[in-house]
């Protein structure tokens, strides 16, 4: 069982950085992929980025792709999402997912992330 928290969300003008945390709990989490996803209101949740479990390699949506960098400090059981150059587009509440294999199998609560113009 893996339990996530997402921390760092808050209101940020358009242009401007925030960084988001997934703090996880359990003995195993550096070998779960993490990833980070979104849901504005109205709209579907959509894929952010992750990051792999073994070699830390990471992939992103093209919408966010040189603006968003997701990290992993295993010794903190922590993934980070450094988010810059931030639009009001990317207001969402943002997601850390985990996954042992093929499936995000587990969800933490979300945070909010307000971007104004």
């Amino acid at each position: 069982q893996v339990q996530l928290v997402e921390s760092g969300g808050g209101l940020v003008q358009a242009g401007g950085s925030l960084r988001l945390s997934c703090a996880a709990s359990g003995r195993t989490f550096s070998s779960y992929g993490v990833g980070w996803f979104r849901q504005a209101p109205g709209k579907e949740r959509e894929f952010v980025g992750e990051v792999t479990a073994t070699t830390s390699n990471t992939a992103y949506a093209e919408s966010v792709k040189g603006r968003f960098t997701i990290s992993r400090d295993n010794a903190k059981n922590t993934v980070y999402l450094q988010m810059n150059i931030l639009k009001p587009e990317d207001t969402a509440v943002y997601y850390c997912a985990a996954r042992p294999n093929a499936r995000w199998l587990y969800w933490g609560q979300g945070t909010q992330v307000t971007v104004s113009s």
